[in-house]
C-alpha cells in the first residue's frame, strides 16, 4: 500500500482526498468489499489507469448516478472508474469512504516514492503472530540485504493501545479521586456551617423530643441530599456533553455508560455520608438547653 492526498476530480466537481495505491488483496485484508462494479484486477500493473472510489467521494463527485466507466482524474492523471465500494468507516483513523483506490505502480510515481509504504498481511488466526512475524523478517532481509523494515503484529498494536487505556484510566481516576475529596470537604464544610448557624433548631428538636439517633440521621439524610444533588448535576453536564460533541462530530462515537452511571452515584452517596458523619455527630451531641441559651 501507498498512500498520498490529491485532488480528485469529476466533470465540474472536485474534491480532495485520500488516495490509496493499493494491490487487489485489499478486500480480503481490510474486510471490504465493492458495493458496484469491481475492485483492482491482478493484473492492473502500472499501465491500466482504473480507480475504485469510496461510497463518500462517489456521493460527492456523482451523486446517485452510476460512475462505472466515468472518466475522473487523479491529481493530474486521468483514470476510469472501475467500481465503488461499500460503506466501511475509519481504520486506524483514515476514513476509506471519502477516498480513492488506484493501482499501487500508478501511486508510487504519483507521489514520487520508490517503495512501498505498508504490506498488511492476513493470516490464520490459530498461528502465532510472533512466528509469523518472525518468518516475514527473515523473507524480507533475503530479499532486500538488510532489516531496512518495520514489523508491526496486531498483538503489539493491541498492547500498545492497552498501555494508553491503562494510563487514560489512571489519568481519569486520579482526576475521579480528586473531584470526590473535593466534593467530600465541600460538603463537611457546609453541612458544619449548617449545624452552626441551627443550633437553635436542634436544640428546640431535642427539647421537643427528638433523640441524638433522630438528629443524626436528619443531617446525614442531608449531606446525602446534597452529594445525589451534586451528582445529579455531573451527570446532565456529562451527559449533555457527550450528547453535543455527538452532534456536533458524528463521526466520533460517543455514549453514557449507565452502568457507570449508577457507579457514579453510588460513589457520590456514599461519600456524602462520609462527610455529613463529622458534622451529625456534632449536631447530635448539643445540649439543646445549651443550644437554646446561646441562641
Amino acid at each position: 500500500m501507498v498512500q498520498g492526498n490529491a485532488a480528485v476530480e469529476a466533470g465540474g466537481s472536485s474534491r480532495r482526498t485520500m488516495v490509496f495505491g493499493a494491490g487487489p488483496g485489499v478486500p480480503a485484508i481490510w474486510s471490504m468489499r465493492p458495493a458496484i462494479g469491481r475492485f483492482l484486477p491482478d493484473d492492473a500493473g502500472g499501465a491500466r489507469p482504473f480507480a475504485v472510489l469510496g461510497a463518500t467521494l462517489r456521493a460527492e463527485l456523482f451523486g446517485s448516478k452510476s460512475p462505472l466507466g466515468a472518466r475522473i482524474r487523479v491529481g493530474s492523471e486521468p483514470f476510469r472508474v472501475i467500481g465503488v465500494m461499500a460503506r466501511k468507516g475509519q481504520m486506524l483513523g483514515f476514513d476509506l469512504d471519502d477516498s480513492v483506490f488506484i493501482p499501487v505502480q500508478r501511486a508510487l510515481a504519483m507521489f514520487d516514492r520508490d517503495s512501498l509504504m505498508e504490506i498488511d498481511l492476513l493470516y490464520d488466526r490459530a498461528a502465532d503472530s510472533s512466528a509469523v512475524a518472525e518468518r516475514v523478517r527473515q523473507l524480507l532481509i533475503r530479499r532486500h540485504g538488510r532489516e531496512d523494515f518495520t514489523i508491526t503484529t496486531q498483538d503489539q498494536m493491541l498492547e500498545v493501545l492497552g498501555s494508553v487505556l491503562d494510563v487514560l484510566t489512571a489519568v481519569v481516576a486520579a482526576l475521579g479521586a480528586i473531584s470526590l475529596l473535593v466534593g467530600g470537604i465541600g460538603i463537611l464544610t457546609i453541612m458544619t456551617i449548617a449545624v452552626r448557624e441551627r443550633r437553635a433548631e436542634i436544640g428546640l428538636l431535642r427539647a421537643l423530643g427528638a433523640d441524638r439517633r433522630q438528629v443524626l440521621v436528619l443531617l446525614l439524610l442531608e449531606a446525602l441530599l446534597l452529594a445525589l444533588l451534586g451528582g445529579l448535576l455531573g451527570l446532565i453536564v456529562g451527559a449533555g456533553g457527550a450528547w453535543l460533541i455527538g452532534q456536533l462530530v458524528p463521526a466520533l462515537p460517543t455514549r453514557t455508560a449507565w452502568d457507570f452511571v449508577l457507579l457514579a452515584e453510588a460513589s457520590a452517596a456514599t461519600i456524602g455520608l462520609l462527610a455529613g458523619v463529622l458534622p451529625a455527630l456534632q449536631a447530635a451531641r448539643l445540649d439543646p438547653i445549651a443550644a437554646l441559651h446561646d441562641e
